[in-house]
């Protein structure tokens, strides 16, 4: 409630002549309009971002309905596997984003050459990093047995993870080209790879988690296959969309790979480093929620599981709008216009706010509908299983519904700073706020003898308020920082 009020009153302060001495004739004149006017090109970026991260997680959605079918154990080996994968995909990701905000300022001082050297330079880290996050994830295999998951879970989570944790080089290098294509502000490439992926993922889990067609019925291994088929599919279709696209094609053609310039591999990697831990500590505290429901047993955590995937779908919506902060921002900040570049950020916050309040109200709504997708009710062999890991899903949604606008504020806004490459003091305080608050408290209210699930929860919905209300106050205080000394 901290946050919206703070939040309301900054925006009360653009909006109703309240500004800072300085600037006071520029803030005197903001209304509401010239904010809301910048929704349509917001929406312009964001939309096929949303729609290309939501595809994919759509498929995940699919994917965890065609292995529950499978039974509870099933689902929960699947989020276990995943969070050993997300964990890693969470430092290529987010390792990656360091190429959009340098693409971005190059793209608006109309500067080829850094533009070039910085893509070249940032596709070659990306696939060092996706061969090397592959290679701890297997190393990393033997720690499921450490933590005291259920046996019956990991002993299934382990012949899946072998597959989708080789798919996790393909995803780096998309990654690589993906946060180039934003940087330039092709959004729409990314989203038709995304697209074509996510449909031969869809088809080739079907054929072989059930074994249609002449196919092997192959189980949740099944499941991995058909990420990393998809995965492969999806970086080959986007470098040859980009490989035939007027603006992007002399880019990421003749590169000289192995030629490589240290002060750009040094550039990137400071931006990219601090980008990835910030990713890290957040999905990690994630993660976390799904080791921490394992030890309460395979139920807890098929629930965990479904609540973690529907709120991940919404969460796509916000990452759009991070992204678009992240590309306009980056363009304000090359042409130094730094009153517009404050504007454009508040505007893509306030779009971040009224999405979340949105999706918060269906969660509320449908909490006990939502889950009741995932299972099957007419399986009378586990038919005690599933209503309760329905019924332990339906109280998380309500503490999804309640983080939405929390994580939504802080995705956006931290997209805002890395499009001013503000990376090093964002990462203290996602640090701060997701492990010495957030786990915490998750720790302790998510014992069986507290809250269990919902005290896990409760840890997730304290660390990204946290976040969200320091991520603010940080932009906030930059932004202004910035006019005053141009001014």
């Amino acid at each position: 409630m901290f946050l919206l009020t703070h939040v309301n009153y900054e925006f009360s302060k653009v909006f109703f002549n309240l500004g800072y001495t300085t600037t006071k004739d520029y803030f005197c004149t903001m209304q509401l309009k010239d904010y809301t006017k910048e929704f349509k090109y917001n929406w312009q970026l964001a939309a096929p971002v949303m729609m290309g991260m939501l595809g994919h997680t759509f498929v995940g959605f699919v994917d965890n309905i065609m292995v529950g079918q499978l039974g509870t154990a099933e689902l929960a080996a699947v989020s276990l596997g995943n969070s050993f994968v997300f964990v890693a995909m969470s430092l290529g990701i987010g390792f990656s984003t360091a190429i959009t905000p340098l693409i971005a300022e190059a793209d608006a001082e109309q500067n080829f050459e850094n533009g070039k050297a910085t893509f070249k330079h940032g596709l070659f880290l990306c696939t060092v990093l996706g061969v090397s996050l592959f290679l701890l994830t297997l190393l990393a295999k033997p720690l499921m047995y450490l933590m005291k998951q259920p046996v019956e879970v990991v002993e299934l989570a382990i012949p899946y993870l072998d597959l989708v944790a080789v798919s996790l080089i393909p995803l780096i290098i998309f990654q690589g080209f993906k946060q180039f294509s934003d940087g330039l502000s092709m959004t729409r490439q990314p989203m038709y790879a995304t697209i074509i992926a996510n449909i031969i993922n869809v088809v080739f889990n079907y054929l072989l988690i059930f074994g249609k067609f002449g196919f092997p019925e192959l189980g949740i291994v099944g499941a991995a296959y058909g990420t990393l088929i998809s995965r492969i599919v999806m970086v080959w279709y986007l470098w040859f969309l980009l490989k035939n696209n007027e603006k992007a094609k002399l880019f990421v053609t003749n590169i000289k790979f192995f030629v490589l310039n240290k002060l750009i591999l040094r550039k990137i990697l400071n931006i990219g480093a601090p980008s990835a831990m910030q990713m890290f500590f957040e999905v990690g505290i994630f993660t976390s929620a799904v080791w921490l429901s394992g030890l309460l047993g395979k139920n807890p955590q098929a629930a965990n599981q479904i609540a973690l995937n529907l709120s991940s779908m919404t969460f796509m919506v916000a990452i759009g709008l991070s992204v678009t902060a992240m590309i306009r921002v980056g363009n304000q900040k090359g042409l130094q216009n730094f009153f517009e570049l404050r504007r454009i950020a508040y505007s893509i916050f306030f779009m971040g706010i009224i999405f979340a309040v949105g999706f918060a109200i269906i969660f509320f709504a449908f909490h006990n509908y939502l889950p009741k997708l995932y299972l099957d009710y007419d399986d009378v062999n586990n038919m005690i299983d599933n209503t309760e890991v329905i019924s332990i899903a339906s109280k998380l949604l309500i503490a999804a519904a309640i983080f939405q606008i929390s994580d939504s504020i802080q995705v956006v806004v931290l997209g805002a700073l890395r499009g001013l490459q503000d990376v090093k003091i964002p990462t203290i305080i996602t640090f701060i706020s997701y492990w010495l608050i957030g786990f915490p408290i998750s720790w302790f209210l998510g014992k069986e003898s507290a809250y269990g699930s919902f005290g896990i929860w409760l840890g997730l919905l304290a660390g990204l308020t946290t976040a969200a209300i320091l991520l603010y106050i940080r932009f906030n205080y930059l932004s202004k920082k910035l006019i005053l000394s141009n001014n």
